[in-house]
């Protein structure tokens, strides 16, 4: 007995001096995971961006969305060999945009009228796809990819590196891909609340049959929305491989995170993508920090339990509306 009872203490010792000081001791440590759990949260609110976008345009969750971000990156890497920068990133967005708009006219439009669980299918048949071409046409090797220094008409910003404030420090990369996430968000916000096509999108993922009744041309409004989302996540792609490297399973991960802030934050709001990315980020960053490590890795648990405690109490999302039907 006394032999456990000294292992047990020994035991509690070394959780006691593994653990960091709380925050109220040391600030610095605190803001600096904050900062770290913005960085990671970027990435996931930049690909739950894309997920957000093809379920508010077509109704429809895209669970290939990850491999066809890495799908088009590779595209990028390839385009990036040949041409500058800036061409080869504005090429690289038209041809996701033409492939995101093949796929629903040539995969996704014969299932239209299928029950969703078919649909849902079909995109996990298309994550299975894209991670088998591009196995094929790239091989399994991780790619270099970035940093970039960015040309602009009078000035380069070098993404390399960090920007720091006293003891507190954070990427220039990641700060760029926070800044492109809020970027997309107000672009679709603009798109769905104060455009015409915007408007016809979210009619057409709410009542195809109604749409069709007023002459929204609801096939190309589904084009139009597979082929936006397909460009959005190549851009996501770009700064998720910039910061993990580029490779078949590069976006796998952060896929799932993704889907997580987009379901936190409400599948149908790019706000709560953002904000919900972010939560998840933080939490995670936070988690894994001020949890002693013999616990083990309990991160992902708490990120997931937040989530879940959220929908208990709003089942749409932070931002999320809930749906009005009239009978």
């Amino acid at each position: 007995m006394e032999a456990i009872g000294l292992a047990v203490a020994g035991y509690l010792d070394v959780v006691v001096l593994s653990t960091p000081p709380p925050p109220w001791e040391d600030p610095s440590l605190f803001a600096q995971q904050v900062l770290s759990g913005i960085a990671s949260g970027s990435l996931f609110a930049i690909l739950a961006l894309a997920v957000v976008l093809i379920y508010r345009s077509t109704d429809v969750l895209n669970f290939g969305q990850g491999e066809m971000a890495m799908f088009t990156t590779f595209i990028a890497w390839s385009f990036m060999t040949q041409m500058p920068l800036w061409p080869a990133f504005f090429l690289t967005l038209l041809v996701a945009a033409a492939m995101g708009a093949a796929l629903e006219r040539l995969v996704l439009r014969p299932v239209e009228e299928a029950p969703v669980l078919n649909a849902v299918i079909v995109t996990l048949g298309l994550y299975t796809i894209f991670t088998g071409l591009a196995l094929r046409v790239w091989g399994p090797l991780p790619k270099g990819f970035g940093p970039f220094t960015l040309d602009f008409l009078f000035f380069e910003i070098d993404l390399a590196g960090p920007v720091c404030a006293g003891e507190v420090c954070i990427g220039k990369l990641s700060v760029a891909t926070f800044v492109a996430a809020v970027i997309i968000m107000a672009l679709l916000f603009v798109l769905f609340q104060r455009t015409m096509l915007g408007l016809a999108m979210r009619a057409t993922a709410q009542n195809r049959t109604a749409s069709r009744l007023v002459g929204i041309p609801v096939g190309r409004m589904l084009s139009v929305g597979w082929g936006l989302s397909a460009a959005v996540g190549a851009v996501a792609g770009v700064f998720v491989a910039q910061n993990v490297g580029l490779s078949t399973g590069s976006l796998a991960a952060i896929l799932i995170f993704a889907f997580a802030a987009a379901v936190l934050g409400g599948l149908d709001s790019p706000v709560g993508a953002i904000v919900g990315g972010l939560t998840i980020g933080v939490v995670r960053n936070l988690a894994g920090t001020y949890v002693p490590s013999e616990v083990g890795s309990v991160d992902l648990v708490v990120a997931f339990l937040l989530i879940v405690l959220v929908l208990m109490v709003r089942p749409t999302g932070i931002f999320g509306r809930r749906a009005l039907r009239r009978v």
